[in-house]
């Protein structure tokens, strides 16, 4: 897997999964000290008490992959990292299969500027789909800000247009990396 990453977040340096309290849901950089196995803990937690839904092993062992970095990951390299750790390797189609149930039960995103996935940090939660993406460590920064939705379907509906899926994803660097350029 990619070389791991460390983040902060705005509110008392904890990632939303920590703290419910927070109003403000995203990322702003790389900081040392972040727990991921907190995050880890947190997404496998809200995972198993979703209603219906099974967690098989192999899905919480993607999870987990996606939750070990809070950057994209592409499926290939989950796949590379989970068979360096598996006993059995694993075909692509396992991995696609558990990131499209990720997906659709809420748990992950598929960042498509990337062809890649990040864990969710509001599982269960219906919100936009807004992404901050950095083009140099993959680094995603989910937003959920209401006036863009609102801009969103306000400008549809005066187009007659019927949105049914909304993502907008913006490229660019992080704090992080926009320091080293």
């Amino acid at each position: 897997m990619p070389k791991k990453s460390n983040i902060y977040w705005t509110n008392r340096s904890r990632c939303p999964m920590h703290d419910s309290r927070s109003k403000t849901r995203y990322r702003l950089g790389m900081a040392s000290g972040h727990n991921h196995a907190r995050c880890i803990h947190s997404a496998l937690q809200t995972a198993q008490q979703l209603q219906g839904k099974a967690l098989t092993p192999l899905r919480a062992q993607v999870l987990q992959a996606l939750w070990s970095g809070h950057r994209a990951f592409g499926a290939y390299d989950l796949l590379n990292y989970l068979n360096a750790h598996a006993r059995k390797k694993l075909a692509p189609l396992s991995v696609y299969r558990a990131l499209d149930f990720l997906v659709s039960a809420g748990l992950a995103h598929r960042i498509e500027s990337l062809n890649a996935y990040v864990g969710c940090p509001h599982p269960g939660e219906r919100h936009a789909l807004q992404f901050l993406v950095c083009r140099a460590c993959q680094t995603v920064t989910e937003l959920e800000d209401p006036q863009i939705s609102k801009m969103l379907t306000k400008n549809a509906k005066a187009r007659n247009f019927t949105a049914e899926r909304s993502v907008v994803e913006v490229l660019g660097l992080c704090p992080s990396c926009a320091s080293l350029s």
